[in-house]
């Protein structure tokens, strides 16, 4: 394949086949434009350096090592394949795809949610989530935060803390309102952060005012710890889906599972104290003949 020919290739193969040439800083570039084609088409230079953690001088180092001219040219070769391929349009790609009979639909779906169980357990490494599980146990309090369907597994994993005998709370505010929940945090709390794949400046405020503070801060993503790395203290992987078909949530609480049962093992004490408080609370409130008559 001439050079030529091969500048006419996409973004992908690319990267694939000049990844050896780039220096580290350019490969976090590449591997953030590879992850996150659509926001090539809506970002600048100094925006795309600031999502990689790096700096627009070398964004535009990255894209001319990868054959472009320049941002501009990037854009438009992948504007097209952008506006052809949103989650959307692959969404109802798979639906029309999917088989007509709900036996293969059902296989269709479980396969998937394998498939993502599989590789996030592959990539999750023990020192990581050890750490993780460190910086939730010894947290003076967690403040979990997740916008749209990742607030979900957010408040799911501070209700169960809560229920662990720890000091939690969840969060999907924006703007002014988010600012009142980031004013309490403090040095020994600890900032627990869903983010999938888009990294929205809220998230980055967030995140950088936790630091600010003394918090630690533990980032639940598919495609964004090379994007966070310098600015957290850890990053546990959750495979999203790619189809649209399965829950968006399903990785990142399974990873919440496993944190709980290990955090509910370093004081067992404490957690069967919570659970039968739990319970009396429960009975004090609704009594068991009042749910009995009700049912």
């Amino acid at each position: 394949m001439s050079g030529q020919e091969e500048g006419q290739g996409p973004l992908a193969e690319r990267i694939g086949q000049r990844i050896g040439e780039l220096s580290a800083a350019e490969r976090r570039v590449a591997e953030y434009l590879w992850k996150h084609p659509g926001m090539i088409v809506l970002s600048t230079a100094g925006e795309l350096g600031q999502l990689s953690g790096t700096s627009d001088a070398t964004v535009i180092r990255t894209v001319k090592s990868l054959g472009y001219s320049g941002l501009p040219e990037l854009k438009r070769a992948v504007g097209q394949h952008v506006v052809s391929d949103t989650p959307a349009v692959r969404l109802r790609h798979r639906v029309e795809e999917a088989g007509d009979d709900t036996a293969s639909q059902l296989d269709q779906l479980l396969t998937e949610s394998i498939d993502r169980l599989t590789e996030t357990r592959r990539l999750l490494t023990e020192p990581a989530f050890t750490q993780a599980v460190d910086l939730l146990a010894g947290a003076r309090e967690v403040l979990a935060y997740g916008l749209g369907v990742a607030e979900l597994p957010m408040r799911y994993l501070a209700t169960r803390l809560q229920r662990l005998g720890r000091r939690a709370r969840s969060t999907s505010a924006t703007g002014f309102r988010l600012a009142d929940e980031l004013l309490p945090l403090e040095p020994g709390d600890v900032f627990v952060l869903n983010a999938p794949e888009r990294l929205l400046p809220d998230m980055t405020t967030a995140v950088r005012h936790a630091r600010t503070a003394g918090a630690r801060v533990l980032l639940l993503t598919d495609s964004l710890g090379a994007t966070l790395d310098s600015q957290v203290d850890v990053t546990l992987p959750a495979v999203r889906s790619q189809t649209g078909l399965t829950q968006e949530g399903l990785s990142t609480t399974l990873v919440v599972d496993c944190l709980l049962l290990a955090v509910a093992k370093r004081d067992p004490g404490a957690v069967s104290a919570n659970t039968s408080l739990l319970a009396e609370l429960r009975d004090r409130l609704a009594p068991r003949d009042m749910r009995s008559r009700r049912s």
